[in-house]
């Protein structure tokens, strides 16, 4: 008995003293948790109207990014925690953390350079692969000083020019799970963040990600404060529109391969532009949010009377056009010289002007648009992307 009575005891100081163990070790640490702990509850989050791809949350102490749809059909969500606070590194796995305002940056597409410009932020961009894709006259200013390092290795990046430069964040975007230059630079200590603003379905979902930048920057109000002024013109362009009296038939793409003709899927932010401009997009009905690959005498079919052709693949004019596919002279639109493209306004290195700031700013493509469709709403506009084929 007297045994079992002392086992006892001494089971009873164990527990006692593993107790008196864990308060000491959290009275201890209460120092350095307590701003995390006070961080977790959640402040606001910025509001995103459009964009379905990520969210931002405010703490209050740092900020959270969620990116949502970091490359198609994907099921996984990254979150990274944005502060000032760089002790707070302790607290959260390796390329989790982006210290803010971001100084250093490394972006992977023509439509971030003029985000960053946007929001007059791009002096902190010391790396883009391909730099001579980049059409922005301020930004060619910066590689033209060297400011800006090439990157790019053909379709890959150069992970040993990254490394040196040591940036505070790349922001790249994928196809796939996996990118072996990404996670390479990830495994580093770099952090990188997957931008989907290419995976949106509306053209102002598109330009909303100038929300994922402002919160890099710290520059959130500024970033809403673009972004409302866009949606605005964006939507006085759409009501202008609809006071229109016609509704022109409209023909889209080219053929890309063989009898292969490429064009914007009836659910795509291309027909989208189309729609808001109060046109009548011939293949309006058609499912799918990318592009449908039809063959040649489906679209001469249904396309051959159509009274506007916008956005001929990539030919930059007529004779181009014919002397790559003879019957593309069969269409009403080809006759009448109703054929309009943005490949032609390309910035001092050849990159498409279209492609770099045509997603940032929608507005612009819709005025272009509703003045290609519509010339009588919009007697005073120049288009900024699209031009007549000749």
């Amino acid at each position: 008995t007297q045994s079992r009575s002392s086992a006892a005891s001494d089971v009873y100081k164990r527990q006692v003293l593993g107790i008196l163990l864990i308060a000491i070790f959290f009275v201890g640490c209460k120092g350095k948790n307590n701003a995390k702990n006070d961080d977790l509850i959640i402040k606001e989050s910025i509001q995103i109207k459009h964009a379905k791809g990520f969210d931002i949350q405010n703490f209050n102490e740092s900020k959270k990014l969620i990116i949502k749809s970091p490359y198609p059909n994907s099921k996984e969500q990254f979150e990274y925690i944005l502060t000032t606070n760089k002790d707070s590194n302790k607290f959260y796995p390796k390329g989790t953390l982006i210290s803010t305002p971001v100084q250093k940056i490394v972006v992977t597409s023509t439509t971030h350079v003029s985000m960053l410009e946007l929001l007059g932020v791009e002096n902190s961009l010391i790396g883009f692969p391909h730099t001579k894709y980049i059409s922005s006259t301020k930004t060619r200013k910066l590689i033209e000083m060297n400011s800006v390092k090439e990157v790019g290795v053909k379709s890959s990046l150069n992970t040993e020019i990254i490394l040196d430069l040591n940036p505070d964040v790349v922001i790249g975007f994928s196809m796939t799970k996996t990118n072996k230059s990404l996670t390479l630079i990830e495994k580093s200590g770099i952090p990188v963040v997957l931008n989907g603003d290419w995976l949106e379905e509306t053209p102002l979902g598109r330009a909303e990600w100038i929300k994922f930048f402002g919160v890099l920057y710290n520059k959130e109000k500024e970033a809403d404060s673009i972004f409302n002024a866009i949606e605005k013109n964006y939507n006085e362009a759409k009501l202008i529109a609809s006071k229109a009296k016609e509704t022109p038939n409209i023909l889209s793409g080219a053929i890309m391969s063989k009898d292969i003709w490429n064009l914007p899927a009836g659910e795509s932010f291309v027909a989208q532009f189309l729609v808001d401009a109060n046109t009548n997009y011939l293949w309006k009905d058609s499912k799918g949010k990318g592009s449908l690959s039809l063959s040649f005498e489906s679209i001469l079919d249904r396309g051959k009377d159509a009274d506007i052709w916008i956005a001929p693949g990539y030919f930059s004019s007529k004779k181009q056009l014919k002397k790559n596919n003879e019957n593309y002279s069969a269409f009403k639109a080809f006759k009448n010289d109703k054929l309009f493209t943005f490949a032609n306004k390309v910035g001092a290195t050849g990159g498409v002007i279209y492609f770099e700031l045509g997603p940032t700013r929608p507005d612009l493509v819709l005025k272009d648009i509703i003045k290609i469709t519509h010339p009588e709403l919009l007697k005073d506009y120049t288009p900024t992307f699209f031009e007549k084929m000749n």
